[in-house]
């Protein structure tokens, strides 16, 4: 024991590593107080409104991360090396991210009556106000988290998502009998604005300034063009990818009803809170390469260990123990989504190098890649969960994201050895400005 943990301390001295637990570490808070916030709403909200609520957080998430969620790879590259530029792209992220998200969502509002029953809820001048405000609420809300990421503070982010998620709980609790319909999204929304004012008044006040002082005086930092040019690449492909994570789950709401959909949306739930612990990793991986480009392949091959040697036996676990885990939620959960959860996790293990693969791509500003990798998996888990749907029903999505992840992890095999190997052979795959580069 005192080995194992003398081993952690020792990779808390890396930044690679410190950041990386970090977000493994938020992702479990988040993973323990998310299960803990859905069991609640499971015995204190009927099916139905439960169902309602799943489809509507997810309708907010979905839009709110169209530009949000696309700015993680260019914030994760550039704020490291920002400099004196560091405020003003930060708060570029947010005002577009929250523009674009707000005008998506608008459009969503004005086709209401397109996109089934389970969203007729947002009919009307108020809900449908309400509903706008929190996808630009949730747009911030979602970057806050890659700003101190990206200036090497990961260690804030756990702590901001446990208070999240407790006040989270304690408002659905309290507005169950108040609030019978409506009450899940409420006490999801509410937490989450208030959440903005403290940490951003962290990031501006503190972390952004000391990260600019300890910037180098000579360094030049990156042009809105470099910037654009990488985000041209590697923002069509963030959005295909965006594409599986969210636009899936809510075409799904608009075929099944909304206590099938709840149903599925526990066990899609939980299956990508395993693939976000790889995808932590990832990250932090992007953030490292940028500010030493020569530890790439070092730190490559350090993350995809530290990736698996976690998310293995979480895999094997979930698979396992996946109808004992849905069965806390009811034995309607456990019917209809244990299948689901266990392809879903399956998936995760090819995943692992599929994003320790992007992020390499990401610190090299090899945007053209990044692209076609994203846009081509994205089309294969959409085309291959549309055509299995009619036969698998919800499973379809577990049966091609597991395919379609496989399929891509194979593919892109061969050129993540050489960047794994950069530091046997001492050959550089790609540099600043090559031909390799977008």
């Amino acid at each position: 024991m005192s080995s194992v943990w003398g081993k952690i301390l020792h990779d808390l001295r890396n930044p690679l590593f410190r950041q990386g637990y970090a977000l493994m570490a938020n992702t479990v808070v988040t993973g323990v107080l998310g299960m803990g916030y859905w069991l609640l709403a499971a015995r204190l909200y009927s099916p139905e409104e439960f169902g309602r609520g799943q489809a509507v957080i997810t309708a907010m998430r979905l839009f709110a991360s169209l530009t949000a969620l696309g700015f993680v790879g260019a914030l994760a590259r550039f704020l490291p090396v920002a400099g004196r530029r560091t405020p003003e792209l930060a708060l570029r992220g947010y005002g577009l991210a929250a523009a674009t998200g707000g005008v998506a969502a608008l459009g969503f509002l004005l086709t209401l009556p397109m996109w089934g029953k389970t969203y007729s809820v947002l009919s009307g001048f108020w809900p449908g106000l309400f509903f706008l405000a929190s996808v630009l609420v949730w747009a911030v809300f979602t970057l806050q988290d890659v700003v101190l990421t990206g200036l090497r503070r990961a260690t804030f982010v756990p702590l901001n998502n446990l208070i999240f998620g407790i006040v989270k709980m304690g408002l659905l609790v309290a507005l169950a009998g108040a609030l019978p319909s409506g009450g899940i999204f409420v006490s999801w929304v509410i937490p989450t604005a208030l959440a903005l004012i403290p940490v951003n008044w962290l990031i501006f006040a503190v972390v952004v300034p000391r990260h600019v002082e300890k910037s180098d005086a000579e360094q030049q930092p990156p042009r809105l063009r470099e910037i654009g040019r990488f985000l041209a690449g590697d923002f069509p492909g963030t959005l295909s990818i965006l594409g599986i994570v969210y636009l899936v789950p809510v075409v799904i709401a608009t075929q099944v009803g909304e206590a099938t959909f709840g149903r599925f949306s526990m066990a899609h739930t939980l299956a990508s809170m395993i693939e976000l612990l790889a995808m932590n990793m990832a990250v932090s991986l992007t953030v490292e390469g940028s500010f030493d480009r020569a530890k790439l392949a070092e730190n490559c091959r350090r993350a995809l260990r530290r990736a698996f040697m976690i998310v293995t036996p979480i895999i094997a676990v979930a698979i396992l123990a996946a109808p004992l885990i849905l069965t806390v939620f009811g034995s309607d959960f456990a019917a209809e989504g244990t299948t689901l959860l266990r392809l879903m996790s399956l998936a995760v293990l090819p995943r692992v190098l599929i994003e320790v693969y992007l992020s390499a791509l990401r610190a090299q500003s090899r945007a053209r890649t990044l692209a076609t990798v994203q846009i081509g998996l994205a089309v294969l888990v959409l085309v291959s969960t549309v055509v299995l749907f009619p036969y698998a029903g919800v499973n379809a999505v577990g049966y091609g994201l597991l395919f379609s992840e496989l399929l891509v992890a194979v593919l892109i095999f061969g050129n993540l050895r050489k960047i794994l190997k950069f530091g046997e052979t001492r050959t550089p795959v790609v540099t600043q400005g090559s031909s390799g580069a977008a």
